[in-house]
């Protein structure tokens, strides 16, 4: 058994195959598979087999603790890599701190999460409000807005960080309304955005199974006024049908890119999961990359040695289906940002790209 541990490099995949994320987590995990059955094919890693060990963390922080301290400390993981909510990750940090082992972090975020062993090559709030916010005010002349979110970090920073933004653009928040994270009965807010006359709103929800509650629950109520969502996806708006029509999102891929990259990889996908293929998305794609940055890293390092994986980490990078990527900012990574409006067949028209959008100050005091 030891020698074949040693003829290997283990992949740790905590994710939410249960909870919030459960929406979302089956197409992350199918990213990681494809990831790494090509790098098999090419010959691994340093010449070694990598293989995946997934772990159910229930998309909240009791699971993340427990899945991290199985993956670091049972299965002897060299490496996580996933997408997973801000619960989730801000309750494993120190069991990752503990345990020594590089962590990259593949979901959007509220941003300044800030670890030695935390590298994220997903957007944050300086890269994605602003091209909503500014469409919302150019395009539907919006002075006021109404934000709902859910109730913990994610919801909370997201939205913290737009409310800044707006007022520095010169328009105004008139409500700001939360649910806990498993709550689905968005009923009380929806009467208070009714009541406010807002010209538009943001909604900031944990990713998944929230967004369809309160999406479906917006349109049975009649809402019309410009709706954009930052924690949906094209696969979480392909599972809301016709109510997740007109949402306004803004991210850094979009399955229609037109590049031979994306082309690539949808091809490949398609190839390996065929009916069972779930959308290619904003949280899946950066999955993708990241094994393929980890690679990189470990082949600069010369070894999978930690201290000398985190130190190369900053210093690689890999063309993907979104383009280049780079966690060379601060352990964070600038993007191309995409603006896009969902259509009713769930796909997402392009309104406007923003190239090579920095993430702004996140962590300068890394050491």
């Amino acid at each position: 058994m030891a020698a074949s541990a040693a003829d290997t490099i283990t992949i740790g995949v905590p994710v939410g195959l249960s909870g919030a994320n459960s929406v979302v987590a089956p197409s992350v995990v199918q990213s990681a598979q494809l990831a790494v059955d090509e790098i098999n094919a090419a010959g691994g890693i340093l010449g070694k087999k990598v293989v995946l060990e997934v772990a159910d963390d229930g998309s909240g922080a009791a699971g993340a603790q427990k899945a991290f301290d199985s993956l670091i400390f049972q299965k002897k993981v060299n490496v996580l890599i996933s997408m997973e909510t801000s619960a989730a990750r801000n309750a494993a940090l120190p069991i990752v701190s503990r345990g020594k082992v590089p962590y990259i972090y593949t979901s959007l975020y509220e941003g300044r999460s800030c670890n030695r062993y935390l590298f994220v090559d997903a957007w944050v709030p300086d890269q994605q409000v602003g091209p909503i916010v500014d469409h919302f005010m150019k395009q539907y002349k919006a002075k006021t807005f109404f934000l709902i979110g859910s109730d913990y970090a994610f919801g909370r920073g997201m939205l913290a960080f737009t409310k800044s933004y707006i007022e520095k653009m010169g328009g105004k928040v008139v409500g700001d309304e939360y649910l806990p994270m498993d709550g689905s009965d968005w009923t009380p807010i929806l009467s208070k955005l009714q009541s406010s006359k807002a010209d538009a709103v943001i909604t900031s929800t944990a990713g998944g199974a929230p967004n369809v509650t309160l999406t479906k629950q917006m349109r049975a109520a009649g809402i019309k006024i410009p709706y954009a969502n930052l924690s949906v996806d094209e696969g979480t708006a392909k599972s809301m049908g016709s109510d997740a029509e007109g949402v306004f999102i803004a991210g850094s891929y979009m399955s229609n890119l037109d590049t031979p990259a994306n082309k690539k990889f949808i091809a490949s996908m398609q190839k390996k999961f065929g009916a069972e293929l779930k959308t290619p998305n904003d949280l899946s794609v950066p999955q993708y990359e990241a094994v393929y940055l980890y690679k990189a890293a470990v082949e600069k390092a010369g070894s999978v040695d930690t201290d000398k994986v985190i130190k190369a980490l900053p210093l690689v990078s890999f063309d993907g289906p979104r383009g280049k990527t780079s966690m060379s900012k601060q352990h964070h990574t600038p993007l191309t940002m995409y603006l896009g409006q969902v259509k009713k067949d769930g796909s997402v028209k392009m309104l406007d790209s923003f190239a090579n959008v920095d993430p702004g100050e996140q962590c300068p005091n890394l050491k």
